[in-house]
């Protein structure tokens, strides 16, 4: 019985793990729906749009592009260098954000005084006192965001957004990107294949 416990109590932790690292993480997606995505069997990147690997350092960028070829592979693409059936191209937006919070605490007594219509006896316990304390909290939020666009046509046809806020720490980033590309594509129309 106790070795159950420790199990169940370990599984719940690592879930609870999971769910913390990506709890501020906002995904969104768009595509076309006259398109039928299983024809495509290759992908390319295009590369980053707007300078916007120079936002990332080298291992992060990596990172990320492994994490979305793995996870094409995983529908039955494959990555090629060119004439892809596909071109992928990937877009990042740091944002400083901030946040403000108030809590209040009350101290003291209330109560009123004067009884009904001021007649009977006058009830109160004293004043009543709160303070409101204000905090301010920085952070950095980055945007993600996947475009593919069919090569042949020149067109998009799906677009994924992910949106959390940055982790600081490099051991995070490592096991937290793949989660979060994995997370943004199944947004996409065509699901992993089982044995991939």
């Amino acid at each position: 019985m106790k070795k159950q416990n420790l199990i169940l109590l370990s599984v719940l932790f690592i879930l609870m793990g999971l769910l913390t690292s990506c709890s501020s993480l906002r995904i969104s997606a768009d595509y076309d729906k006259t398109v039928d995505f299983s024809k495509y069997k290759t992908i390319e990147f295009y590369g980053w749009a707007k300078e916007s690997d120079k936002l990332l350092n080298g291992m992060d960028k990596t990172r990320i592009e492994d994490a979305f070829a793995n996870e094409f592979y995983k529908r039955g693409m494959s990555l090629t260098r060119e004439n892809g059936d596909l071109v992928v191209t990937l877009y990042i937006v740091i944002a400083d954000k901030s946040e403000t919070t108030a809590h209040t605490t009350n101290m003291g007594y209330g109560g009123y005084y004067g009884g009904y219509y001021g007649y009977g006896p006058g009830w109160g316990w004293g004043p009543n006192y709160s303070t409101t304390t204000v905090s301010t909290y920085n952070y950095k939020e980055g945007t993600l965001i996947c475009s593919v666009y069919d090569k042949a046509n020149e067109r998009l046809i799906w677009e994924g957004i992910a949106s959390k806020t940055i982790d600081e720490n490099p051991s995070n980033r490592e096991r937290n990107i793949p989660k979060i590309v994995a997370m943004l594509m199944k947004k996409y129309p065509v699901e992993p294949v089982a044995s991939k």
